[in-house]
C-alpha cells in the first residue's frame, strides 16, 4: 500500500471505531435506563443508569446534556418499537395472531417501564407524533380482532395499553436480577411468559363480563402533560 494512504486509513479505522464504540454505550445506556427506570421508578439516578450501563458519567452527559434528554430518547425508542410491533402484528392475516404478537412483544420489550416518568418530562413533539400513530394502530388491531370475532367484545384498546403496561414488569424478575441469582432467572422468565399466556387467553370471548365500565383514554395518556 502506498505510505500516502496509510495515515488516512488510520483516521477511517479510528472514527469507525469511535462511532461503533458511542453506538455500543448508547444502545447500553437506554437499556440501562430501562432497567433501572423498572427496580428504582421515578427515583432512578443518571449515576445508577451509568453504573448498570459499566459507562462513566462523563460518557453519559456527553451523549444526553441530562436526565430528562435521556428519558425523552428513551421514550422515542420505546415508542418506535410499539410502532414498529403494532405494524407487524397487522402484517399477520391472522388477527388474533397479530393482536397476541403484538403484546408479547411490547411486554418482552419493558414497555411499561416508562410508567414511573409519566409526567416527569417534557413531552416532546416527535413524541406526540409517534404516540399518536401508536394509537391508531393498536385501534386497527384491536378493530381487527373484534371484527374477527377473536377478541371479547368488552375489551378496549385502552384495557390493551393498561394490560402491557402491568405485564411489562416482573418483579420477580427484577428481584432475582439485583440479587444476582442467575441460576433462578431461566425459571423465572419461563414463569412469566406462563403468566402473560394466561392474561392472553383472558382476552377471548366466553368468559365472564368485564367489570366496572370501559377505562377512559385520559387514564393511560392523562399522566403525560401535553
Amino acid at each position: 500500500m502506498p505510505e500516502r494512504f496509510a495515515p488516512q486509513l488510520v483516521k477511517s479505522v479510528a472514527m469507525t471505531t469511535r462511532k461503533d464504540i458511542a453506538e455500543r454505550n448508547d444502545r447500553a445506556l437506554l437499556q440501562a435506563a430501562r432497567d433501572v427506570l423498572a427496580e428504582d421508578g421515578a427515583h432512578a439516578s443518571v449515576a445508577a443508569i451509568a453504573a448498570r450501563a459499566g459507562v462513566g458519567i462523563g460518557s453519559l452527559y456527553r451523549r444526553y446534556k441530562t436526565k430528562e434528554e435521556l428519558f425523552q430518547q428513551l421514550s422515542l425508542v420505546s415508542l418506535d418499537h410499539w410502532n414498529q410491533a403494532a405494524e407487524q402484528g397487522l402484517a399477520d392475516p391472522d388477527p388474533w395472531a397479530g393482536l397476541t404478537a403484538f403484546v408479547r412483544g411490547c411486554v418482552e420489550f419493558g414497555q411499561g417501564s416508562l410508567a414511573p416518568i409519566a409526567g416527569a418530562i417534557e413531552v416532546t413533539q416527535e413524541m406526540s407524533a409517534k404516540s399518536r400513530r401508536g394509537d391508531e394502530l393498536l385501534d386497527e388491531l384491536v378493530r381487527r380482532a373484534h371484527e374477527a370475532g377473536a377478541l371479547r367484545a368488552d375489551v378496549t384498546a385502552v384495557d390493551i395499553s393498561l394490560l402491557i403496561e402491568q405485564l411489562g414488569r416482573s418483579p420477580v424478575v427484577d428481584q432475582l436480577r439485583k440479587q444476582g441469582r442467575d441460576d433462578l432467572l431461566p425459571a423465572a422468565a419461563e414463569a412469566r411468559r406462563r403468566l402473560i399466556a394466561i392474561a392472553l387467553d383472558g382476552l377471548r370471548p366466553g368468559h365472564d363480563p368485564l367489570p366496572g365500565s370501559p377505562p377512559g383514554v385520559e387514564l393511560f395518556t392523562g399522566r403525560w402533560p401535553s
